[in-house]
Parts: C-alpha cells; structure tokens; sequence
C-alpha cells in the first residue's frame, strides 16, 4: 500500500509517464496480483478477486468517450482493493480471538497461515451462496477452496504444481496419497472450472450448474478436508 501511495503521488499531476513509472506501475499491479490470488485463495469467484479485477474496467461518464482510466485512478482503486483487505483479514483475525471458543476452525490443517481466514470467508461465501439458490458461484467458490487446500498439500511436501491444472493437481495428490478417490465424484465441469471461467470467476450462461452439482463438490470438499486432516 505504501509503494502504491507513493506511486500515486508520481502520476497524479497528470503529465508524461516516464519508461521507470511505468515499468514500476507493472511491477506493482503484479505484486498486488499475486497478494489477491493467494488472499482469495485461487478462486476468480471470491469477492476479492472481482474487486481487483473491477479495478481496471473503464467507467466513462454519460455520453462519454474513454478509451483507458487515467493510472492515477487505477492505483487508487486498486488502493482501496488492498485496503478492503486488509480490514477483512484484520476483521477475521479479530473475531478469532474473542470467539476462538465458539467458532470452528476448518482449515487450521493448512500450512499457509495467511490463507486460513481466506478460506474460512470463502467457505462461508460458498454456503451462502449455496442458501440463495446460486448455484454457479457456489460451485466455483467450492472449487477453489478444494484446489486451495490440495496444493498447500502439496507445496508443502515440497512439490512444484504452478504448472498443474487444478485436475491434474487432483492426480498428483492421489497418487501421493494425500487424498482418496472421493474427487472422482466431481462433476466434469468442477475439474474444468477454472479453465471455463470467466475474467471474475463467472461460468458461461451455456453452462447450466444444478442443485445436485453444487452440492457434490460440496460434498467432495468436506471428504477432502478429512483425508487431508485426519484427527478432524
């Protein structure tokens, strides 16, 4: 956030971007980039990966023309993603300590500390998404929390899987025996979910996601988080 302050400060008079602004502009959006990704734990559909996204759409005015936002505008938004943030994981580390007692605590078998509220979030998006009746982001949210915890399974036994396709990632934890078969049970539009995925984590309208699908990654999601912790 203070590289991103100190950035806005170099562009917002509006003038000419020198070569070094904006090779440091790039550099930044893609640390930010990374920070999203591990914060929405992989997921396009998580409210903090849209926010981020979002935060590149061009917002033109009635009846006006604009080709790009200005980058001053951009890291402001972009700002104010990091800040949500950083209120939302400072939220959930808040209510874990005053209802440590009360509150389960699913993924404390993830080796990621930082991803453990991220997840929590995420899964309480995923039900009540679920609750709603939209099926389609409970289904992808899920999908991203069983991808999320499969390769902080696998990252931590030392495997590379930045290359790996999230069924191909399914594989490999099987046949490490860190999970079972139950993934089998996935619907095959859940093993291709990120692959069909749009820009924020949206399915296509042609693609059509039941009741009965949701709820079996759901399903598989629970089985999973078992094999990965035993004493659970």
């Amino acid at each position: 956030m203070a590289d991103g302050r100190a950035l806005r400060a170099r562009v917002a008079d509006g003038g000419t971007i020198d070569a070094m602004s904006v090779a440091a502009m790039r550099e930044w959006q893609q640390q930010c980039g990374v920070a999203v990704n591990e914060l929405s734990g992989g997921s396009k559909a998580h409210w903090l990966a849209r926010a981020f996204s979002e935060a590149f759409l061009v917002r033109p005015a009635a009846g006006e023309v604009v080709e790009e936002a200005p980058v001053a505008e951009i890291v402001s938004r972009l700002l104010e993603v990091l800040q949500q943030a950083h209120q939302a994981l400072a939220g959930t580390y808040d209510d874990s300590l005053t209802q440590e007692a009360s509150e389960p605590r699913r993924f404390d078998f993830v080796h990621n500390l930082a991803l453990r509220p991220v997840l929590e979030r995420a899964y309480a998006d995923a039900r009540a998404a679920f609750d709603r009746g939209d099926f389609s982001t409970a289904l992808v949210t899920a999908c991203g929390l069983l991808e999320s915890i499969i390769t902080d399974a696998l990252e931590s036994a030392g495997q590379r899987v930045h290359h790996l396709t999230f069924d191909a990632r399914i594989v490999a934890a099987e046949q490490a025996a860190m999970i079972k078969s139950e993934c089998a049970r996935l619907p095959p539009v859940a093993r291709q979910y990120r692959e069909l995925s749009g820009a924020n984590g949206e399915l296509p309208h042609d693609v059509i996601i039941t009741a009965r699908d949701a709820r079996t990654v759901s399903q598989v999601l629970q089985m999973v988080m078992r094999d990965l912790n035993p004493g659970r």
